[in-house]
């Protein structure tokens, strides 16, 4: 009889926040206090140190992280309590004010509204967008790459909404509304989408990039205009 192998076990380093993660997870990408311009590119840090135990990845991150910025900052435990200190200023100041006054107003009728808005009205809108985007845009931008919708199931699993086929390699698409954030530049990964993308890219060859548009006269207009210069870039490299 064949041995049944014992599966390694993972042990979790983090600790869990119960109930009080949606709200330190909502202020913390609406203000941007993770983001590498401010604590690092902690998954290319992490990915260069290649730790074996905790206490080597924390004292690798401590010794090599810097902000993002033009003029880069060393990452220490107190900026990181700063940050805290802005989250939980930003939470008690703004974040439940403005939740507290939203709780009051909701009524059954606001809950109907909303399903029916996301589910059909907002389908719609966001169905034509990604359209506009596409044919009026970048099709025309770069008339060499063959622009398709992605199936179903890539999708759902890749959040990638088109594919820019070039040769026998592809780059995805993934188009947003800004007001789905009221500034893109506030617009935060999750890890899940950020292991879908890197999946995309090993299956396809290409990254994915993510568009913003919003509504000018009567179409749709990208509005993080710098990412067409890393698109370019991208459709070179896979020609090559």
């Amino acid at each position: 009889m064949d041995e049944v192998e014992e599966e390694e076990t993972i042990y979790k380093h983090a600790k869990p926040f119960g109930k009080k993660e949606k709200v330190l997870n909502f202020t913390s990408n609406a203000y941007q206090l993770t983001r590498p311009s401010k604590v690092g590119a902690v998954m290319e840090l992490i990915r260069e140190c290649q730790p074996k135990t905790f206490q080597e990845w924390r004292q690798y991150y401590f010794e090599k992280a810097h902000t993002k910025t033009k003029l880069p900052v060393k990452v220490t435990q107190d900026v990181l309590n700063e940050l805290g200190d802005r989250l939980y200023e930003k939470i008690t100041e703004v974040v439940i004010p403005e939740w507290t006054e939203a709780f009051k107003q909701i009524t059954k009728q606001d809950c109907y509204d909303y399903v029916y808005e996301v589910t059909i009205p907002r389908t719609f809108d966001g169905f034509l967008t990604e359209k506009s985007v596409i044919n009026d845009f970048l099709a025309k931008q770069f008339p060499e790459v063959i622009f398709e919708e992605s199936d179903s199931d890539l999708d759902h699993a890749g959040d990638v909404d088109y594919i820019g086929k070039v040769g026998n390699k592809a780059f995805g698409i993934q188009i947003k509304p800004v007001t789905a954030n009221s500034n893109f530049g506030n617009y935060n990964l999750s890890e899940r989408m950020q292991a879908n993308f890197q999946e995309f890219e090993e299956k396809y060859g290409g990254k994915v990039f993510i568009i913003f548009s919003a509504k000018v006269g009567n179409k749709k207009e990208v509005k993080n205009k710098a990412i067409l210069v890393e698109i370019a870039a991208e459709i070179k490299r896979l020609s090559q």
